[in-house]
């Protein structure tokens, strides 16, 4: 199989599982806020959280073909902290609540970096 055609299977296989586990995560916040401005915002982090992660995890492909996986995953790390970080200031801007946009990205984060490993070398 041609590297492209293996970067595409194991970038689609880590979208899947990506959906899968911030829809999964996205209903237990869904389904604990109770109010309609916190159910939004945990949906606009799972959207920030899926795109961010698209991106580490292209950049954490490219490096770890080179023979830098660990710098990749690490990269991808640093990414989705500064992420973090710039989606709690400009949620805060937009006034979005502070709480539910923070945990549940933090929370999409986590889930999705536990999945990147096996799925690095696909």
């Amino acid at each position: 199989m041609s590297a492209g055609k293996s970067m595409s299977r194991g970038l689609t296989l880590y979208a899947l599982a990506c959906v899968v586990a911030i829809g999964l995560a996205g209903g237990v916040f869904t389904a604990v806020y109770s109010s309609g401005p916190e159910r939004a915002t945990v949906w606009i982090s799972a959207l920030v959280a899926l795109v961010v992660q698209m991106v580490a995890f292209a950049i954490a492909r490219v490096l770890g073909d080179g023979g830098h996986g660990i710098a990749g995953w690490g990269l991808g790390a640093v990414i989705c902290v500064i992420a973090l970080v710039v989606f709690g200031l400009v949620s805060r801007a937009l006034g979005l609540p502070s709480n539910a946009a923070l945990l549940s990205l933090a929370t999409y984060f986590f889930l999705t970096e536990l999945i990147e490993p096996p799925l690095l070398n696909v």
